[in-house]
């Protein structure tokens, strides 16, 4: 059996964004007790991961990593066609992922206590996001 949904995001620019409960609803209305649940994210310069849920530090410091993996406005970047920004966020999303995997239980997420699944905005502006949720299982 397969249940699939697309869900819409407004961000206001770079950071994370909670979106386990919008993901969580269309688990149970697949009516899906045992499978998994596989997110996507459908743009090149944003991600998705499932990470701490409760101190919004470790997000803020995970921000702090990937902007000295990736820097905004390196001189080295040829792909700056939408500002200082725009090589940078695709090179974030490569080193994150536009996709992950969660298992379902009992018509749920098996997210650990202390998940939480996060659409991850690599751009300064405000976007708007698509991500596909396909559920897949009994």
């Amino acid at each position: 059996m397969a249940h699939q949904s697309t869900l819409e995001f407004s961000v206001s620019g770079r950071g994370t964004r909670d979106i386990t409960s919008a993901v969580a609803k269309v688990v149970e209305e697949s009516g899906i007790q045992c499978g998994i649940a596989h997110v996507f994210v459908q743009h090149t310069s944003c991600s998705l991961t499932i990470t701490e849920n409760a101190d919004p530090d470790v997000r803020r410091d995970l921000e702090t990593v990937i902007s000295r993996l990736a820097p905004d406005g390196d001189p080295a970047y040829r792909h700056d066609l939408e500002g200082p920004d725009d090589m940078a966020a695709h090179a974030r999303s490569v080193l994150t992922d536009t996709s992950l995997t969660v298992p379902v239980g009992a018509g749920r997420l098996l997210l650990g206590t202390w998940q939480g699944i996060f659409l991850w905005e690599h751009r300064a502006a405000p976007q708007r996001r698509k991500v596909v949720v396909t559920v897949l299982g009994v």
